[in-house]
């Protein structure tokens, strides 16, 4: 494709308004990573966030499950972050669990299970990041975690 695939905010801002529960494939125990920051951010505005790691136990205070298929209760968004090749078994997991979105991080793009998860009913959000959406479109761009006081417009 090539291309950014264009979402209108419309879409976006009612995606993130009637869907509450995040799995997160492959959120990071390292506080430093984007995935943390994302779902850290998320959990703060009232989503509940289901870590999907097998290497952890627990992340943000929250058990973790090592697959898709491991998680006991129902999710609406699966947040995929993981390379985009590692993508089409993830969607097959998300279709088998039911989920309505799922939402592949920025620079994640892998068409074929973007296809895949359209064709079994599920809205797919492709190429973007869901703090970043949902701070532009919400209102919490303040908290977007870019703000690191490293910049500043006051003399020393």
């Amino acid at each position: 494709m090539g291309d950014k695939v264009s979402y209108d905010d419309r879409t976006i801002r009612r995606i993130l308004k009637e869907n509450k529960t995040i799995a997160v494939v492959g959120l990071s125990n390292n506080w430093n990573r984007p995935s943390r920051f994302a779902a850290k951010y998320m959990k703060g505005y009232g989503y509940k966030i289901i870590p999907v790691n097998p290497s952890s136990k627990e992340i943000l205070g929250e058990i973790c499950y090592p697959s898709l298929l491991d998680i006991p209760g129902s999710v609406d968004i699966v947040d995929i972050f993981r390379r985009s090749e590692d993508v089409p078994p993830i969607v097959e997991d998300a279709i088998t669990i039911g989920a309505k979105v799922v939402w592949m991080q920025l620079g994640v793009i892998n068409e074929e299970a973007a296809e895949m998860a359209r064709q079994a009913g599920l809205e797919v959000v492709m190429d973007r990041c869901v703090k970043i959406e949902h701070g532009r479109l919400f209102g919490g761009i303040n908290f977007l975690g870019v703000n690191r006081n490293l910049i500043s417009s006051k003399k020393l």
